[in-house]
């Protein structure tokens, strides 16, 4: 019997969970080409989320058409070139008469070359004068625009981890180029979505940088609570096993709501599941869990020095004044100007995350991990 839980890959269809005002909200910018900027933690479903409202959005409107773009492993300007233009190219229609014809006529000047996987036209590899791109992009940033306006339709572009491109070469002068180009597109709106929040904000919120105000900004939260019950009662009752709501309550409350591990923990207790599944079971799976990733987080925490690992045990303790004399002194934090280095270093290796004056721990299991096993004496 196939799970009825899914982590690690997208969530789509009924494997999808709520996020109901975010995906409307979602649908509306689509539709009224109003660029968006969605910000959370990695893992908290960003990407399953745009492909549900994606989907939803073409169902009800066919002149629009998608490019989706994962920047994680791009890191050159001419990489996010190619990137782009292949998967405008890809959008642009299914046919490799129509893909040649477009690639010809919109990137002409740089002499494209094309070509397909032998078992799909999904995979699409494209050869282009870089020496030239370079030189003139332009070409490329505006595709998208120029084959909406021959083709009567309308192009989002998607793009994942897009805080990635302040790791290029002169990542300012490049968000420049984009800016200069994409604010004067009528045909085009973009979904530029991330997971380091310190980052993101810096590109986005800054008065300073080129991306300041570029579109609607929108903040992921966890799925709450209450809305992650009648999910996980519902998957098992399909499946002719069952959990009350106690327990199904009890699985989001043990990794904090948090939207990967909900999944992974559902899944776990589904399978250690034949007939009703118990609160004994769930324990024992988020036991299970904790376990298999425990060389994981020992080797991330031998990484860490002594006054961060001091300062995650104050956090975990719900120490919230990190910088008074009694912390300082109980928790060997030296002084409050080191406290302020360890969040910020702490917060770029994505282990704690930072909201105004709110600090927490980004991975729940980590913080069970931490809290039960190196913390434990």
């Amino acid at each position: 019997m196939e799970t009825p839980f899914v982590f690690g890959k997208l969530a789509i269809d009924q494997n999808f969970t709520n996020r109901d005002q975010e995906r409307q909200q979602l649908i509306r910018n689509f539709n009224s080409l109003t660029s968006t900027i969605l910000i959370s933690p990695r893992r908290w479903g960003k990407s399953s989320l745009v492909q549900a409202a994606a989907s939803e959005a073409m169902a009800s409107n066919n002149e629009l058409r998608f490019c989706f773009l994962d920047v994680f492993s791009v890191r050159t300007e001419e990489q996010f070139y190619q990137h782009l233009a292949v998967e405008v190219l890809k959008a642009s229609s299914s046919k490799m008469e129509i893909l040649l014809s477009n690639a010809s006529k919109f990137l002409g000047r740089f002499l494209p070359k094309l070509s397909f996987s032998p078992d799909s036209q999904n995979t699409v590899s494209l050869s282009l004068d870089w020496k030239e791109v370079i030189k003139q992009p332009d070409d490329i940033l505006n595709m998208a625009e120029n084959l909406a306006i021959e083709k009567g339709c309308k192009f989002i572009i998607c793009i994942d981890e897009f805080q990635n491109i302040s790791g290029f070469e002169n990542p300012l002068a490049f968000q420049k180029k984009l800016r200069s180009q994409w604010q004067k597109h009528q045909h085009v709106a973009y979904c530029l979505y991330g997971s380091k929040r310190h980052m993101l904000m810096d590109v986005f919120t800054k008065s300073s940088m080129p991306f300041y105000k570029f579109g609607d900004l929108m903040f992921l939260e966890k799925i709450k609570r209450n809305d992650w019950i009648p999910f996980i009662c519902k998957r098992f009752e399909e499946t002719q096993k069952h959990i009350d709501e106690n327990n199904a309550a009890l699985i989001a409350d043990l990794v904090e709501c948090h939207p990967y591990y909900v999944q992974q923990l559902a899944q776990q207790s589904w399978l250690r599941t034949s007939d009703r599944c118990s609160e004994a079971i769930i324990h024992e799976a988020h036991e299970g869990i904790v376990a298999q990733l425990s060389l994981l987080f020992q080797s991330k925490t031998d990484e860490l020095t002594n006054p961060q690992l001091d300062f995650l045990k104050a956090l975990i303790n719900g120490i919230e004044q990190f910088s008074s004399k009694e912390t300082l002194e109980e928790y060997k934090l030296g002084t409050s100007a080191n406290v302020v280095k360890i969040k910020k270093t702490l917060e770029n290796k994505e282990i704690i995350d930072i909201l105004g004056s709110n600090i927490s721990l980004l991975d729940p299991m980590y913080k069970s991990w931490l809290k039960n096993w190196c913390f434990k004496n």
